[in-house]
């Protein structure tokens, strides 16, 4: 049996009808993780998996088992698991133990998974390789040479390497979807308030939002299930009777025709994209151009929203409180030494921004209008879902780079988040489904298609994704 080769539906077929243990799937897992170290998908694999794995076989044996009992997952290191480091893979936070589970932990808990370890990513999720990550880059398992995407890279790599079966991540302007498109992996981003960020280390609160990775849109769909509702430590989560839109099965297809088509975009991703949409069109979808010319301002929105965000976030870890400390010769001294040795390069870029833009003077020229601009962009999306069911565009403008290519260039690099970003801003759902490969330098290199949907619209994209998967060929 390829135990690594196995679906969340699969394993759990498995365990049910006693094929497997839940402690042998486990035991499979921790093996494949260690073995493949050299990827450093894993800042931490947990030493009480396999009580958790024996704690889900009782499950399992009474009956009272879900889907994900006994089913590994992994989390992202910015989400909280009572008495496990969570460090968002900063310096800053490298020794702070969690005081309690996350409300998607609990989720998790309640169901029987099991938490295999804790990923790495770009620290405090700020970057789009996990090169930003302060222990070191996480390797693309298609190809060692490059970038997993991020921030939610350890995930994807551990999923697309075959060392957990599923993942939680975190999507502030893409960080699901990216990394999951350079990977050959699905990831959802769920509309913003439908899964709680209670437990999330924060990184620009209006766009975070938590959601799986997982081989297929069926176990992604057995994820997102299980951590979604409402959380009364988080206001901005909906409640489970909140009067969503009725979920129909989508039937028309709209594609922002000079969005995809814009300067930058790779033209293998381009010829991947035609063939992946005219699949869709054989299976039934209509196909519509549209226009959506603000889609095209989203990264510039993004660049000013989410650093204002990461600043006021960020403030309150100065070296006082908790988090790492460094002695200056006087109070304003910690503050500096703590904070500049404490964050990196790329965290103390993107609080300068955020503090320059919510300055004096430049708040109305940068932030106001920023703000304006998102709110234009939410109502032309609105206005375009009168139209079509879901939107498609590629999930990034380019397959995975080489390790380093970008790291002197954090313009092309941000670069890299252009079809993802404006979903967050409009706090609508989106999920990123593997798509074909590329050649490049030697290596198979995935690329990945990305359907958009209204708010609380999962079950369109669920429906197409499905639908997707079936036609895509490979």
């Amino acid at each position: 049996m390829d135990i690594s080769s196995l679906t969340i539906k699969k394993a759990h077929e498995l365990l049910v009808n006693k094929e497997i243990t839940a402690r042998e799937l486990v035991e499979h897992f921790l093996k494949e993780a260690h073995t493949k170290s050299e990827l450093n998908a894993y800042r931490e694999i947990f030493d009480d998996a396999l009580a958790s794995a024996d704690a889900a076989q009782k499950m399992l044996d009474a009956g009272t088992g879900t889907l994900l009992t006994g089913i590994p997952i992994a989390l992202k290191d910015n989400i909280l698991m009572k008495g496990k480091i969570a460090s968002a893979s900063s310096k800053m936070l490298e020794h702070y133990r969690a005081t309690y589970d996350a409300h998607v932990v609990a989720r998790l808990r309640d169901a029987g998974a099991v938490f295999l370890g804790r990923t790495n990513m770009d620290e405090f999720a700020m970057g789009s390789s996990t090169e930003n990550s302060a222990f070191g880059v996480t390797k693309n398992p298609h190809d060692l040479s490059r970038v997993p995407g991020g921030s939610s890279g350890g995930s994807a790599s551990a999923i697309a390497s075959g060392t957990v079966l599923g993942a939680l991540g975190s999507d502030t302007g893409g960080s699901i979807r990216q990394p999951a498109a350079f990977c050959g992996v699905v990831g959802l981003k769920p509309t913003y308030g439908a899964v709680s960020r209670s437990g999330l280390i924060a990184m620009a609160s209006s766009l975070d939002q938590i959601g799986p990775l997982a081989k297929t849109v069926e176990d992604a769909k057995i994820i997102f299930d299980v951590i979604k509702g409402k959380d009364p430590l988080d206001s901005t989560s909906y409640p489970d009777n909140f009067p969503h839109k009725e979920n129909k099965k989508p039937k028309v297809i709209g594609v922002p025709v000079d969005f995809v088509r814009m300067k930058g975009v790779d033209p293998e991703v381009l010829r991947n994209f035609d063939a992946s949409i005219a699949k869709m069109k054989n299976a039934g979808y209509e196909i519509r151009d549209i226009s959506l010319p603000s889609l095209a301002h989203g990264l510039s929105v993004y660049y000013i929203l989410m650093p204002a965000e990461v600043s006021s976030n960020l403030a309150r870890l100065d070296g006082v409180r908790y988090g790492f400390h460094a002695d200056g010769t006087n109070l304003l001294g910690d503050y500096a030494r703590s904070r500049g040795e404490g964050f990196g390069r790329e965290v103390r870029r993107r609080i300068l921004l955020g503090t320059y833009v919510l300055s004096s003077g430049y708040h109305d020229e940068y932030y106001g209008r920023a703000s304006a601009v998102r709110e234009m962009l939410r109502l032309d999306l609105q206005k375009a879902f009168e139209g079509v069911d879901i939107i498609a565009t590629p999930t990034t403008p380019t397959a995975a780079f080489k390790i380093g290519e970008k790291t002197n260039d954090p313009l092309q690099m941000y670069l890299a988040d252009i079809f993802t970003v404006s979903v967050n801003i409009a706090g609508v759902p989106a999920i990123s489904i593997p798509s074909g490969f590329i050649e490049e330098g030697g290596s198979k290199l995935p690329l990945g298609i990305q359907f958009i949907a209204p708010s609380f619209g999962e079950e369109a994209l669920f429906d197409a994704g499905g639908d997707f998967e079936k036609v895509r060929g490979f």
